[in-house]
């Protein structure tokens, strides 16, 4: 299928509204676990705890750091090429979306543990800032559509003989 055509375009419209939904959604979510977590606030006892506290920060700190390995790692170049030679646009526009979704994911998983931490210890605190954390997340791995355009194009037969002209990325980290 050609990128151009209204097949690949469709498709790539989308992919890419459910992407941004998914993404948009899960920031609402957080945003109201933040919310519960404050409102909430007059019932919970403070019961500090320092296993709690460094297990929480440490699997939100290693959740974070590998939603940018995974990105990074998901969206390399000859990985998309190769996605794109064997699956076609269909394949990469797969891949963007689904890529999207689990970073995404991972970001729900932040914000989720943070609130867990505030229900187990009474300190709302873990969920502000592991909600904090999570928008980041979600703010990186969030799909704009002209980055997907310029990936399809970049991969596709038509980009490579020249009769697209598109400008070529600096870097293929702003893909999802």
């Amino acid at each position: 299928m050609d990128p151009t055509s209204p097949e690949a375009q469709a498709e790539l419209a989308r992919r890419h509204k459910a992407a941004a939904t998914t993404v948009l959604g899960l920031i609402v979510a957080t945003v109201l676990l933040s919310v519960v977590a404050f409102l909430a606030r007059p019932y919970f006892s403070e019961q500090p705890n320092a296993v709690v506290d460094m297990a929480v920060r440490i699997v939100i700190l290693v959740l974070g750091l590998g939603s940018v390995v995974w990105r990074r790692t998901k969206f390399q170049p000859t990985r998309l090429q190769d996605i794109f030679g064997l699956g076609g646009v269909t394949g990469l526009l797969k891949t963007l979306e689904k890529t999207t979704i689990q970073l995404a994911i991972l970001g729900a998983a932040i914000a989720s543990i943070g609130f867990i931490a505030t229900l187990m210890t009474g300190n709302e605190r873990y969920t502000y800032w592991a909600g904090a954390i999570a928008v980041v997340v979600f703010l990186y791995c969030y799909p704009t559509k002209q980055s997907w355009l310029r990936s399809l194009y970049k991969f596709s037969d038509a980009s490579r003989k020249g009769e697209v002209n598109v400008p070529e990325p600096e870097d293929l980290s702003g893909v999802g």
